[in-house]
C-alpha cells in the first residue's frame, strides 16, 4: 500500500538521491505537494523546500488519479457559453467530459490570431475592440503571468491543475504550490483544450459579439449574437470577464440582478529582476536555483482603514497597455514561463469601496470611475505622446513629488512617457500609495529607488460588480437558467479561481437539469 511521506530538504539538496540514502525501499514516488520556504534568505537562513509524497515499494502500485465520467448525452437544447475564458472552457469542458456538448461564442478570434492584432497595438497603437488584451480565446489569462495560486477551497482546483498537465502542462504543475504556466505556455494549452472540446461535438464560434440575452418571464430562452442570428437553449453561461462594460450596460437595461462591488485602483511598479532577487533572497539569488523571486506586500492605513497591497506580481516579466476601448489605457503584468525578463512588476492598488468611493445610486458607478481614470491616462498620452504610451514616474521621484525627463528602461512594449502620477489618479488613491511605498521600504529595503517604476493606470483588478445568484442552483435570481461565471460575475479572481467556477457552474448545469442527475 502507498505510503506518504513529509519532510523538508535543503534547497540544493536533490530529492531522488535523498530518498535512495534515505529510503532505499522506495522504487517510485510521485509527488503531492512542493513549496520553497526563503523566507530569511536575506538575512542568511539557507531556503528550504518542503515535500509531501507519496511513495511505493516492492509489489504496490499507485492508486490512478483518473475520474470516471458517466455520458449523460446530449441535452435537448445545448448549453450556451458566453467567453472563452478560463471559466468558460472549463464549463465547456467539464460538461463534455459528461457527454454534453456545448457551444461557445467568443467576441474575439483564435489565440494565434489574436496575438497578431495585439502585436500591432502594441508596436503601432492600432487598437481592436475585439481583439485585444482582455478579449479573445482565451481571455485575459491568455496575457499575464500564467499564475494558478488560488485561494480558492474546493475539490475542483486539483481537477484543474491536473487537466492543464492533461493538455500539455508541465508535470509539477499539480504539485508545487505556486505554479505558474507563463503566458507563452498558456496560449498552447488554451488551444489544446478548445481542440479537444470540437472533438467532443461542442461548437466554438469565434469573432462572434453576443448583443442581446433573450428572456420570456424572466426566463433565459437563449441569445442574439452581432450577426443577428438567435440561437435558442435553456441554459445560457454568463462568462464574459471582468471587462465586458457593454454587456454590464445589457444586463442593465434586461433588469437582471446586480450589485456594486468593491475593488481596487493604482499602478504597476516595476524593478531590475536583480534588485527584486537581491533583496529577497541575498547572496542565494547567486546561485540560479531559486528562479525569478516574488514578493507580497500589503498596508492598511489606521485612520482611513484602506489597505493598499501588492497583486498578480509578475517575476521575470513585462508590463503590457491592456485597454478594451480605445479611448483608455490600462497596465497589467505578463511573464512567460522562464521568467527570465531583465524586470520584475506588481500591482500596488488601493482599495476602492462601493457605497463610498463612488456613486452609491447607479449600479455600473464603478465601471464609470474606472473609465474616468482610463480616459485620462489616454488623454495625457495624446497631448505627450502618440495615445498609445503609457504614463510613468520613477519610484522615487513619485514620492518627492517631481517629474524627470530621462527614465529608466522599461519592459512596456507600447513604450511610456514622463507624467505625475498626481495627473493620473484620484487623490486619495495617491496619498495611500505614497504612504504605502514608505510603508514597504521598510519591509525591502530597496524597493523605492531612482530605477524603480511606477506605469499607470491599474484599473482592472476585478470586476465592478456581482450578479447575485442562487446557492444551490447558481442561477440568477432574478432570471432563470442565466448562469453568472468567473471572474465577470464575481465570482472569481485569477485563472484557477475562474477555471473552478466554470466546473462549478457546469456541475449545477447537469444536476439541476431534468433526467441529468449526477
Amino acid at each position: 500500500m502507498a505510503q506518504i511521506l513529509t519532510f523538508t530538504l535543503d534547497f540544493e539538496t536533490d530529492l531522488e538521491e535523498y530518498l535512495s540514502t534515505r529510503h532505499p525501499e522506495v522504487i517510485d514516488f510521485r509527488i503531492l505537494s512542493e513549496s520553497l520556504d526563503a523566507r530569511k534568505a536575506n538575512r542568511g537562513r539557507r531556503p528550504k523546500v518542503q515535500y509531501r509524497i507519496e511513495v511505493i515499494k516492492k509489489g504496490e502500485k499507485f492508486t490512478p488519479w483518473q475520474e470516471v465520467f458517466t455520458n449523460l448525452g446530449c441535452l435537448p437544447k445545448k448549453p450556451l457559453i458566453i467567453g472563452a475564458g478560463p471559466a468558460g472552457l472549463f464549463c465547456a469542458l467539464r460538461l463534455a467530459e459528461y457527454g454534453v456538448p456545448s457551444v461557445i461564442f467568443e467576441r474575439g478570434s483564435k489565440a494565434h490570431e489574436r496575438m497578431k492584432h495585439i502585436a500591432r497595438f502594441w508596436r503601432y497603437g492600432e487598437f481592436d475592440s475585439e481583439d485585444n488584451v482582455c478579449f479573445g480565446e482565451g481571455g485575459a489569462g491568455l496575457f499575464s503571468d500564467g499564475k494558478l495560486i488560488t485561494r480558492v477551497k474546493s475539490p475542483y482546483v486539483q481537477y484543474v491543475m491536473n487537466k492543464f498537465v492533461d493538455f500539455g502542462a508541465p508535470p509539477e504543475t499539480a504539485w508545487t504550490s505556486n505554479p505558474h504556466l507563463g503566458s507563452n505556455k498558456i496560449r498552447g494549452l488554451i488551444s489544446a483544450i478548445t481542440d479537444y472540446l470540437i472533438s467532443k461535438g461542442c461548437q466554438i464560434h469565434y469573432n462572434t459579439k453576443v448583443d442581446e440575452l433573450l428572456y420570456e418571464n424572466n426566463k433565459i430562452v437563449g441569445i442574439k449574437d452581432h450577426h443577428g442570428l438567435i440561437h435558442e437553449s435553456d441554459h445560457v453561461i454568463l462568462a464574459v470577464g471582468h471587462s465586458a462594460s457593454d454587456m454590464y450596460q445589457h444586463l442593465k437595461d434586461k433588469n437582471v440582478q446586480m450589485e456594486q462591488k468593491s475593488f481596487a485602483v493604482g499602478v504597476r511598479v516595476e524593478h531590475k529582476r536583480s534588485l527584486i532577487d537581491q533583496i529577497q533572497y541575498g547572496d542565494f539569488s547567486k546561485t540560479g536555483k531559486l528562479g525569478a523571486a516574488r514578493y507580497r506586500l500589503s498596508y492598511e492605513d489606521e485612520t482611513t482603514k484602506k489597505g493598499t497591497y501588492s497583486f498578480c506580481m509578475c517575476p521575470g516579466g513585462y508590463v503590457l497597455s491592456s485597454g478594451t476601448e480605445a479611448d483608455g489605457i490600462v497596465v497589467n503584468g505578463m511573464s512567460n514561463f522562464a521568467r527570465n525578463a531583465p524586470w520584475s512588476n506588481a500591482a500596488l492598488v488601493v482599495s476602492v469601496e462601493k457605497g463610498k468611493d463612488f456613486d452609491p445610486s447607479d449600479v455600473l458607478a464603478g465601471l464609470s470611475f474606472q473609465r474616468s481614470i482610463e480616459k485620462k491616462a489616454y488623454t495625457l498620452s495624446c497631448e505627450k505622446a502618440s495615445g498609445k504610451e503609457v504614463p510613468a514616474q520613477t519610484v522615487k521621484s513619485f514620492l518627492d513629488g517631481k517629474v524627470e525627463k530621462n527614465l529608466p528602461s522599461t519592459s512596456c512594449p507600447s513604450k511610456i512617457f514622463s507624467e505625475k502620477m498626481d495627473e493620473v489618479l484620484p487623490e486619495f488613491i495617491i496619498d495611500h500609495l505614497r504612504e504605502a511605498l514608505l510603508q514597504f521600504e521598510k519591509k525591502m529595503p530597496g524597493f523605492v529607488s531612482q530605477d524603480g517604476m511606477l506605469l499607470a493606470p491599474e484599473t482592472r483588478t476585478s470586476a465592478p460588480v456581482t450578479i447575485p445568484r442562487d446557492k444551490e442552483t447558481l442561477e440568477s435570481i432574478s432570471h432563470s437558467g442565466l448562469y453568472p461565471c468567473g471572474e465577470g460575475a464575481g465570482y472569481a479572481g485569477g485563472i484557477t479561481s475562474a477555471a473552478v467556477d466554470g466546473v462549478k457552474v457546469a456541475m449545477s448545469v447537469l444536476k439541476t437539469t431534468k433526467n441529468f442527475e449526477v
